[in-house]
């Protein structure tokens, strides 16, 4: 690989203008594809097998409304009066009502304005008006997702907002509708990221050019990478949400593969190298790392897909796709444009420019003192982990629901308006799908609903339940229950659980007759159940492909377990802040969030997923340069220390970008993005930190010359991958700089 890596370097420098031109014209068909073919991004949160997919297909099969999403609009007098002794409000309630019936794709609408005609008592039992009068819920049921888009949503928020400006009421909304189709707030994130990973680079480059040059590649990948999920969805349905976390995660490795080509490459210069050499062996050596390292990154977020989640398979795929051409991008482009840079690439600098990274004298220091204190460090860092990991043992997986957003959306606003109304359960109803024995008669039919209803309906975790709707014809009867509970309280998935498994199974003892629980919230409880399932298996697999290239990288047996152990515990302690920063609520104000939240079920195995790639080049990175020395030395607490010295700067300019990329996002509105920005930050710093500058030397060093121990049969059958190139590359003819310098003399 190092040859021809070697050979693709080179000519990319030789040869600029036709890499760049060939790249232009792809993100220019990408790009024009996508505007002229692309399809819309779309949630859908199908998940075969389940319950309460088991719920909406019975529902979608007998052409039941309540197959579809749903939304609600909640007004109240801006005055302060209520709805019983206000004519305006009664008048104004009338006309919100009347208009979004009119709505396009909305099927029907509850009539709270109609209800007030019953009379206050009347009312109040109808659920369309709260029982003080001061709210009314306008309950809208749309068709299937299939038949909808975003359109619908923004001509629901459009009327909303319109009409609540000239009515004499306060007039919110909230619903499925605006769960699928609302796109997070963008552009905050990644701004705060780059405008951070521009100052690190400044500093650690002291170069413009040099900085500039990562940051472009990294903007240039992302733009192409992003747009062309418009075109994977004919492959595989991309979720909305996708592109935000693929621009987290490919914002941060585009820029670090480019940091460490770039300083390799300048490192070179500064030894008085030809540029198209000095880039060839670039992209040979930190270029090869780069490959092992992204591919590894692809591999475990592939890994996704043992999730049985289509969703998380489908976000894992676009997620890698943007990686994959960051990667691409770091060994072809980038050299085309060092190639074109020259030795210009240090011409706008200030300072004095870091053109080295050879060892540094502050680091060199610190990896003797880890190594003379080894058992303290190793002993105490471990502890320290073990703690921040100690939390996890709380980790309570659901899904925000629309109270944790801040005051400032219209969602979270409807939210508390219904919630202080009617009771935090009916901003969660569970849809309860019936499928009845084909054997009932008419009258067994009749009397099976009811006493289902009454049953659920008698279950102290249930509020109350709606009039139950009979499709004779399909043979399914539709009930929706709402729980005591908001959807993210733990007691309403035990609400859903005890009807699963107690309320139904007493009543239809005796029947053919099933029923199942769907709506969102029954939906969310079945992926958590899903993916914690399924979450040892995934985690085994990951660290078993990863313990095999480690292993395959480092001709040892300890180095790649030991990596993978304490890949463990740095992802440990990021849980174990989630459920610190989320459940318990500490410094939850420092992030703008302004409720506890349970941890959304899929980030655990997300974010093992993308953290156990990215740590793999931080391993890779520095153990490369341990072992080079320790091949030559053979002095394996000399070889360690030399490893830290050379490799730290970089590594911890890599990561603060990387810090600085997903920490930008925890500052958006969406809690979802926020817990996915603080454990990726918080688990880089550790791994990077903790993990990388003390743990692993002070382990290293602790087991001494057994790091490389490998019996010599696995040695034999394993094949071999050299990450630094060396002397084995191709001899080509080389410019003279100086002095001649002769490829294959090694690095």
């Amino acid at each position: 690989m190092s040859n021809a890596l070697y050979r693709l370097g080179r000519s990319a420098a030789k040869h600029p203008w036709r890499v760049i031109a060939l790249w232009l014209l792809a993100a220019l068909a990408i790009v024009a594809s996508s505007i002229g073919f692309g399809r819309t991004l779309e949630d859908s949160f199908e998940v075969p097998g389940l319950d309460s997919q088991t719920a909406l297909d019975l529902l979608s099969d007998a052409q039941s409304d309540t197959a579809g999403l749903t939304a609600q609009v909640v007004a109240t007098p801006k005055d302060g009066s209520t709805f019983f002794d206000s004519p305006d409000a009664q008048v104004d309630l009338a006309e919100l009502q009347a208009g979004i019936a009119q709505l396009p794709n909305v099927v029907g609408t509850t009539d709270p304005a109609g209800a007030l005609a019953l009379g206050p008592e009347g009312a109040a039992q109808s659920g369309a008006i709260s029982p003080d009068g001061r709210i009314a819920l306008v309950r809208i049921q749309y068709p299937v997702i299939e038949e909808l888009s975003v359109e619908d949503l923004e001509t629901l928020t459009t009327f909303v907002e319109e009409l609540g400006e000239r009515s004499s009421l306060q007039v919110e909304s909230n619903g499925e509708l605006h769960f699928t189709f609302s796109e997070a707030e963008t552009g905050i994130g990644e701004m705060i990221g780059l405008v951070a990973a521009v100052i690190i680079l400044l500093v650690a480059f002291r170069s413009i050019i040099a900085m500039g040059l990562p940051i472009g590649i990294a903007l240039f990948g992302l733009a192409i990478g992003i747009t062309s999920m418009s075109l994977i969805t004919y492959l595989i349905d991309i979720p909305s949400w996708a592109p935000q976390v693929a621009s987290m995660v490919g914002l941060g490795v585009g820029i670090d593969y480019a940091l460490f080509l770039v300083t390799r490459h300048r490192e070179h210069l500064a030894e008085g190298m030809a540029v198209a050499e000095s880039i060839g062996r670039a992209v040979a050596t930190a270029g090869q790392a780069v490959v092992f390292a992204g591919g590894t990154v692809v591999i475990a977020i592939l890994g996704l897909g043992f999730s049985g989640v289509p969703f998380m398979t489908a976000a894992g795929v676009s997620t890698s796709v943007v990686v994959l051409i960051m990667v691409v991008a770091s060994i072809t482009l980038l050299p085309a444009l060092l190639g074109l840079a020259g030795h210009s690439i240090d011409k706008w600098s200030f300072g004095r420019a870091n053109t080295t990274n050879g060892a540094s004298p502050g680091w060199s220091r610190w990896g003797t003192h880890v190594s003379k204190h080894a058992w303290p460090y190793a002993i105490g860092v471990t502890v320290l982990l073990l703690a921040m990991t100690a939390p996890v043992l709380n980790l309570q997986l659901g899904f925000p629901d629309d109270g944790s957003f801040p005051e400032s959306r219209t969602e979270r606003r409807a939210y508390d308006l219904v919630a202080d109304g009617f009771g935090a359960g009916i901003n969660g109803p569970l849809v309860i799908a019936v499928d009845l024995a084909d054997d009932l008669d008419d009258q067994a039919m009749a009397e099976l609903v009811p006493t289902l209803s009454s049953a659920i309906n008698a279950d102290p975790g249930v509020a109350a339940v709606a009039p139950a709707e009979v499709n004779v014809d399909a043979g399914v009867a539709t009930i929706v229950a709402f729980a005591t509970t908001s959807p993210q309280d733990e007691a309403t998935l035990e609400t859903v659980q005890r009807l699963r498994a107690e309320v139904f199974p007493q009543v239809l003892q005796g029947t053919d007759t099933t029923a199942h629980v769907g709506g969102l919230t029954a939906n969310f409880a079945d992926i958590g159940d899903r993916i914690t399932s399924r979450l040892p298996l995934f985690i085994s697999a990951v660290i078993g492909m990863s313990f095999v290239l480690l292993m395959i990288v480092f001709r040892s047996i300890l180095v790649p377990l030991k990596a993978a152990l304490l890949n463990l515990l740095s992802i440990g302690a990021a849980y174990g802040v989630l459920v610190m920063v989320f459940q318990w609520g500490w410094g939850m104000e420092l992030i703008g969030l302004e409720a506890t939240v349970p941890i959304v079920s899929f980030i655990p195995m997300f974010m093992f997923a993308i953290l156990f790639g990215l740590s793999m080049d931080y391993e890779v990175f520095l153990l490369s340069r341990v072992r080079e020395e320790y091949l030559r030395t053979g002095d394996n607490d000399a070889s360690v220390i030399h490893g830290i010295a050379s490799t730290a700067r970089v590594i911890t300019s890599a990561a603060l970008i990387m810090i600085s990329v997903f920490g930008g996002f925890v500052l958006g509105s969406d809690p979802t993005i926020k817990m996915m920005g603080l454990g990726l930050a918080t688990a880089i710093f550790v791994d990077a930190t903790i993990v990388r500058i003390v743990l692993v030397p002070a382990t290293m060093k602790l087991m001494g010359d057994t790091n490389w121990w490998l019996p010599a049969w696995l040695d034999r059958i394993l094949p071999t991958l050299d990450l630094e190139g060396g002397p084995e590359l191709d001899v080509i003819d080389v410019e003279v700089v100086d002095e001649p310098v002769l490829v294959g003399s090694g690095v």
